[in-house]
């Protein structure tokens, strides 16, 4: 019943963004605009999106280098998208399915699936409040005028960003003593607490232990920045589908900042981020650069409709083919085995 109403919760949720963002908006004008997009740049906008998440499964690759060092960045890859498509359905489910797939395909325990995961969202958090803060860098008055939120979910993520590397300092440099310590506090308020504290602890632990040696931190290092340049740039390459650009001049420094503030709307809990991502990035569009109400809403609808199919469209048939592969490869181990 506990699911039913968080899941129920997060498609209410969606539907008051989505009533927020169209209100009082001609959507027949909404979809003219969108129909008359150029193909040529939605493509581009696709190859660069699906290059992002390549390098995202590679990063994914490199922080599992010590676990096992050939993994495949097709299992990688293909989790990552069945994962993407879970969330366009039921939000935050894609975590745990991508770390159930790939621990099934590549014969890793889900612990340290888990784990991994949970260290990659870590970063995530990390570059997120980078991304932010140049953003208000770039638009110091207008962003704290049209955005005050922006500057508090900065500190807040800040904040975050110090309390998680003290914790996971803490957690991996003290293992024994710090997760005792906790354990034993918690234990007093609730043992059920303490046993799922336990169980992330574990599953920390693991992920975090996978990720050794300076060569692996900077290699992640850098794709981390590599992915967040190129989202900045399927942002910007969004301006000119639906023809922006004749409007007035974009930058790549409008996309960037424009991809900082929708991607909080993808991290608030609604299927795909759909309403929340289309509120956020029209209000960015409109109260940021001046587009006026129409466009801004043709370029979240667009670009959104682009991310959300095409995560289910790849999710899907990434399932289908890497699914029926290693079934295939188990029932063959299977009559080896028996011949034997």
């Amino acid at each position: 019943m506990k699911r039913v109403l968080n899941y129920a919760l997060s498609f209410v949720l969606s539907g008051v963004f989505l009533y927020v963002a169209f209100h009082n908006v001609d959507f027949n004008e909404v979809l003219r605009k969108v129909s008359s997009a150029s193909i040529f740049l939605i493509l581009i906008f696709l190859a660069v999106w699906f290059l992002s998440h390549f390098f995202r499964a590679l990063r994914w690759k490199v922080i599992l280098n010590s676990v096992k060092p050939n993994t495949s960045i097709k299992n990688l890859f293909g989790a990552l998208m069945v994962g993407y498509a879970v969330n366009d359905v039921i939000p935050r489910a894609g975590e745990i399915t991508r770390a159930i797939l790939v621990g099934r395909w590549e014969g890793l325990s889900r612990s340290s699936m888990f784990g991994a995961v949970i260290v990659e969202r870590i970063i995530d958090l990390i570059f997120m409040g980078v991304a932010i803060m140049l953003s208000l860098f770039i638009l110091n008055d207008d962003l704290k005028t049209n955005f005050p939120w922006l500057a508090s979910t900065l500190y807040l993520i800040m904040i975050g960003m110090g309390g998680a590397i003290l914790f996971l300092y803490l957690t991996i440099k003290f293992k024994e003593r710090f997760y005792g310590i906790i354990i034993k506090l918690l234990s007093k308020i609730s043992h059920k607490l303490a046993h799922k504290i336990a169980n992330i602890f574990g599953m920390l632990t693991e992920g975090f232990g996978s990720l050794k040696g300076v060569k692996n931190y900077l290699i992640t290092f850098a794709l981390s920045i590599l992915i967040i340049v190129l989202y900045a740039t399927t942002a910007y390459i969004g301006f000119f589908t639906v023809g922006m650009q004749n409007i007035k001049p974009v930058t790549f420094e409008m996309g960037w900042v424009l991809m900082s503030i929708s991607a909080v709307g993808i991290v608030i809990p609604t299927p795909g981020g759909t309403g929340s991502y289309h509120t956020l990035a029209k209000s960015a569009l409109v109260l940021l650069f001046g587009f006026d109400e129409v466009i801004s809403l043709s370029y979240a609808f667009l670009t959104h409709l682009i991310n959300y199919f095409s995560f289910i469209i790849v999710g899907i048939i990434s399932f289908l083919i890497l699914n029926k592969q290693h079934e295939n490869l188990l029932k063959l181990v299977d009559v080896e085995v028996d011949e034997l």
